[in-house]
């Protein structure tokens, strides 16, 4: 049986230093933090193992049991798992279990579940719940306590103090502008409301596609092709406006006429906006091999092939496009002409990317065996 207390209440309220080990002992200490604090629930903790230890002990389940208390620090974190570990070390040295029982009285102390079963396996767990006498457990009380523990939580201080706060200092400043500009008081009831609810419905969302999350990856791993992605999308939209905007003299250009039909319009646009959609995935294609070669990240050959067909891509959109528009037909030396070159485009392509894929096949394998290193 083993007593868990992560964050050293017994070492900071009673000056019980851990690991403790034996019932007596275990006895003698949840007695010294009941008396420094009444209120504490690891003294509990520790008394519940006892008790689990003398009822195990009398139904002789086991050859051998033992109980022990092991605590951690004050910084509850990496600090207090390293001092929780190295106690359960000790303790195992002095009682070599093979299995264990943890006894805890909430989720925090279960965190270092992981830690225990990487040296034993945990064969059941028991978690404690304080029962509070009537007398004692008062409106006030209860709301105190749970404030405590909310505030003591920082993302959960943000939902139930930071939300509302924000909620009512907004409210406040309006009600204050209501007052001088009475005349205003609608549009500055439905402004304040709309920016409240954009608000909360911002971090609602953030926080559920964990968008901080996905800017931090960007602007660490992955911060080149967040930039080409947005440098694309740039040439994307100035292609297509500048193609939406020059339509008729394409038309006057391609056709020699104005575009009688919406659908002769769209194909227009579709060989207008051809170079630019092309150059923006071009753009796209390079941050890639950027991002890949300065990784060493073995899929480069790839990125370079798709990068060296794009021109075959641009001759394919501009042949389809005026097919459709009866410019060419698959007759004609033009229609030849490119696609000569689409397919000799997509031959380099793919000899050079055969080539490089076993030019940088160890990239990946060089790659992780520096990480693990």
């Amino acid at each position: 049986m083993l007593a868990i207390d992560r964050d050293d209440d017994f070492g900071k309220k009673a000056g019980v230093k851990g690991p403790i080990i034996g019932r007596d002992a275990c006895v003698d200490a949840a007695l010294k933090l009941s008396l420094a604090d009444p209120e504490d629930s690891d003294a509990n903790v520790l008394y519940a193992a006892v008790k689990l230890y003398d009822e195990l002990k009398k139904r002789a389940e086991f050859d051998d049991i033992e109980v022990a208390l092991i605590t951690g620090h004050p910084e509850v974190g990496v600090k207090s798992d390293l001092e929780l570990n190295k106690q359960l070390e000790k303790v195992l040295a002095q009682f070599p279990a093979d299995g264990i029982i943890p006894v805890t009285d909430g989720a925090e102390d279960e965190q270092i579940f992981p830690i225990i079963t990487s040296k034993v396996p945990i064969i059941s767990t028991k978690r404690i719940v304080v029962k509070q006498s009537e007398s004692i457990e008062t409106t006030y009380y209860i709301i105190y306590r749970y404030l405590k523990e909310i505030l003591s939580d920082p993302e959960a201080a943000k939902i139930f103090f930071g939300l509302p706060g924000m909620i009512l200092l907004i409210y406040g400043i309006a009600r204050l502008l209501s007052i001088k500009y009475q005349q205003s008081v609608t549009i500055i009831s439905s402004t304040v409301t709309g920016v409240i609810l954009f608000l909360i419905g911002a971090y609602f969302f953030v926080k559920a596609f964990k968008v901080k999350e996905v800017l931090s990856h960007f602007f660490t791993e992955g911060f080149i092709q967040f930039v080409s992605i947005v440098a694309a999308l740039f040439v994307l939209f100035a292609g297509a406006v500048n193609a939406y905007l020059n339509l008729e003299s394409i038309a006057l250009e391609l056709i020699g006429r104005y575009p009688g039909t919406e659908l002769l319009g769209v194909v227009i646009f579709l060989n207008g906006i051809n170079t630019s959609f092309v150059a923006a995935l071009g753009v796209l294609m390079i941050g890639k091999v950027i991002h890949s070669y300065l990784r060493r990240d073995h899929r480069i050959w790839y990125y370079i092939s798709g990068l060296l067909l794009l021109p075959a891509l641009w001759v394919t959109i501009d042949v389809t496009t005026l097919y459709a528009l009866s410019i060419v037909s698959f007759y004609s030396m033009e229609f030849l002409r490119k696609g000569i070159i689409a397919f000799g485009d997509i031959a380099l392509a793919t000899l050079v990317g055969m080539y490089l894929r076993d030019k940088v096949r160890g990239w990946g394998k060089v790659e992780a065996e520096g990480s693990t290193a």
